[in-house]
């Protein structure tokens, strides 16, 4: 049923898909109260909104651009690559791009769930080869859709685990780029806890690891969904040497990237949730 509905929006112009999103998610909003309740607390975490009124205008737009990313993903994965591409309406500062391949280091797209994070991967594949690291889903009924949707072009995706951290390291060595959610929870043992917006959060080290031992270069990249179906425009930011060091600058730096865009953020996500195989946060433990 989902190949099927996902062959079936990617027929669909992407204003009638965002259209038909803004119901979804409000949809999904009724129906999931502890979702609701999420997002509500973790953006008033956040401190972003100066005031009550524009803190519920941002949660009533997070709604509709948390139902677009649902139905614009499952579009995503049934286009050809092309298709894909041509929806890109522009890539700020693609020069940090020529300029991170000529120092020969390779190149870390850092990419949050931050508007339309599918797109991104997907358009610099169509120049450049990109290794994208996933978490397989729990779901194994999924898998061969979620692959054939991201593998377009030069991109090819690494599991989350030691094959594919082997995988990203050899990209790296052969100058290429790979690209991480680095706001994913990782799993127990691969993290640290380290504020984010002032709460501590279980956050992955992975990429810190991979940024101090092979110097490569970091980028900063989010996929901002235009107004109307207008299409997306990439957005690129090149982060100093040693600015993710520790998870701590890591989460400062996807703090940075969410000001750009509050609205197109993934607030629904547990991102402060403590698993029950990992060390609690200190503040837990006395």
């Amino acid at each position: 049923m989902l190949k099927l509905l996902s062959k079936i929006l990617s027929r669909l112009p992407l204003p009638a898909i965002h259209r038909i999103g803004n119901m979804l998610g409000w949809l999904l909003h009724l129906l999931t109260p502890s979702i609701a309740r999420i997002r509500r607390a973790n953006l008033r975490q956040s401190g972003l909104c100066r005031n009550e009124a524009e803190f519920e205008q941002v949660i009533k737009e997070n709604i509709q651009e948390s139902g677009k990313a649902i139905l614009e993903t499952l579009a995503i994965w049934g286009w050809p690559e092309q298709e894909a591409v041509g929806k890109v309406q522009s890539a700020t500062n693609w020069h940090l791009i020529d300029e991170a391949l000529a120092r020969g280091k390779g190149l870390i797209f850092l990419t949050p769930h931050l508007g339309c994070f599918e797109i991104t991967s997907i358009y610099y594949g169509h120049f450049h080869p990109i290794t994208v690291l996933f978490r397989p889903p729990k779901k194994s009924w999924i898998a061969p859709l979620i692959d054939s949707g991201r593998s377009k072009g030069k991109v090819r995706l690494a599991p989350a685990n030691t094959s594919g951290v082997r995988q990203l390291m050899q990209a790296l060595k052969n100058n290429e780029a790979i690209g991480i959610l680095p706001d994913q929870k990782p799993a127990a043992g691969e993290g640290e806890w380290a504020p984010f917006f002032g709460k501590a959060a279980y956050t992955m080290s992975l990429a810190s690891k991979l940024a101090e031992k092979t110097g490569a270069t970091v980028i900063m990249a989010f996929g901002e969904r235009l107004a109307h179906g207008q299409g997306f425009r990439i957005h690129c930011s090149k982060l100093e040497e040693h600015a993710i060091a520790t998870p701590a600058l890591l989460n400062q730096a996807i703090e940075q990237q969410i000001r750009q865009c509050p609205s197109q953020y993934y607030w629904g996500y547990h991102r402060y949730k403590v698993s029950r195989k990992a060390k609690p946060p200190p503040s837990a433990t006395g």
